[in-house]
């Protein structure tokens, strides 16, 4: 212990008076001179071993030093590279953002186009069909006359009598004015009652519709459509109706010819493919088959179908606008005895029988 204590007394001299380390050569260690080395020299190789240790821990101490500034540095740059990153991300928004605000505006400006070359066609459509088109007036010319009958007209003043008799007088002229008003009221209600109820108070139901027992004479294709067939029927009128029908993928064209139908008659004319049809006829249909309604037998062109319960008159034509056609038609089915029906009621033609399909049951009509 002692020798170990006089060997760091001595590294300690050397560290304070300026040791300076040599070369090793040959395996020894040569100091530079300094006061104490032969003290240091007589405690052998263990002195020798403590004074390397120190040496190298001098060196180690320094590495540590230039790592932990070179440490220090590498966070620094990382941070600045972090900031770049972050800006760049930023800056790649913003011009993603422009390129979609470009986008917009060019679509826009698209719609745009495109929504006033609709309006030119609608106009020149709507001048095709007579409509007339009325210029929006220009501002500050609309006349104030159009407003004067709303506005309260003021009533003249009239110098009341003073006299007691003279307001007596005055008031029964006002009530023989009254009756004189009430009474003229009443003969003009009684020239003019108000007329029944128009086309618009009618239900919309069957009865609308104009459903008449038809005969297909003959049957064709279509010129200029490989779906279609193009029909004459018998509706007992003096001559027969021109009727397109979507069936060649459903009735072969010899089944067609001469075959009893029900027709819907009150359709309005529709151009099909360059032919106007001018009737319906009546199937049971499924996405998969589609049958013709037959009238029952014994049935003659021109008969009206009926439905009990629904007694009222057909309408000449169907108005489109008022999709009347449209709002019947889902009620139209065939019940599971293949019998055509209207909410539950049969197509009937009175004295004959019922309407029904060949093999379709609970499906709809169209």
């Amino acid at each position: 212990m002692r020798r170990v204590g006089v060997g760091l007394q001595v590294a300690q001299r050397f560290s304070a008076s300026g040791l300076a380390a040599g070369s090793q050569k040959h395996g020894v260690l040569f100091l530079a001179a300094a006061p104490g080395w032969r003290e240091a020299a007589a405690l052998g190789p263990r002195f020798m071993f403590l004074v390397r240790s120190l040496l190298k821990m001098a060196a180690n101490n320094v590495v540590l030093n230039r790592l932990e500034q070179k440490g220090a540095e590498a966070d620094q740059v990382i941070e600045y590279l972090k900031q770049q990153v972050a800006l760049l991300k930023e800056k790649a928004i913003l011009q993603a953002s422009l390129r979609e605000e470009k986008k917009l505006r060019v679509e826009n400006a698209k719609l745009k186009k495109e929504i006033e070359g609709l309006k030119q066609e609608l106009i020149q459509a709507e001048i095709r069909n007579g409509v007339k088109q009325i210029a929006p007036p220009p501002s500050g010319t609309i006349s104030t006359a159009l407003f004067s009958e709303d506005l309260p007209q003021p009533t003249p003043l009239t110098a009341s009598p003073s006299n007691p008799k003279d307001q007596i007088k005055v008031g029964e002229e006002e009530k023989k004015k009254k009756d004189k008003a009430e009474k003229k009221g009443e003969k003009k209600e009684k020239k003019h009652p108000p007329a029944a109820g128009g086309d618009d108070s009618k239900p919309i139901d069957v009865s609308c519709l104009d459903l008449r027992v038809g005969c297909i004479i003959t049957a064709k294709k279509h010129p200029d459509a490989d779906s279609l067939y193009v029909e004459e029927v018998d509706v007992g009128e003096a001559s027969p109706r021109t009727v397109v029908s979507g069936l060649v993928k459903h009735v072969p064209l010899e089944q067609m010819q001469n075959r009893m139908a029900v027709l819907l008659c009150n359709l309005k004319p529709a151009k099909m493919r360059g032919v106007v049809s001018q009737a319906m006829v009546m199937c049971a249909s499924s996405p998969d088959k589609v049958e013709i309604l037959a009238p029952p037998s014994g049935s003659v062109p021109g008969e009206r179908i009926t439905f009990q319960g629904f007694p009222g008159e057909p309408e000449k034509e169907l108005n489109p606008k008022k999709k009347i056609w449209e709002q019947i038609q889902p009620d139209l089915h065939t019940n599971d005895q293949y019998i055509a029906t209207y909410k539950g009621v049969p197509f009937e033609v009175k004295g004959k029988g019922v309407c029904r399909a060949q093999t379709m049951a609970n499906s709809g009509i169209k």
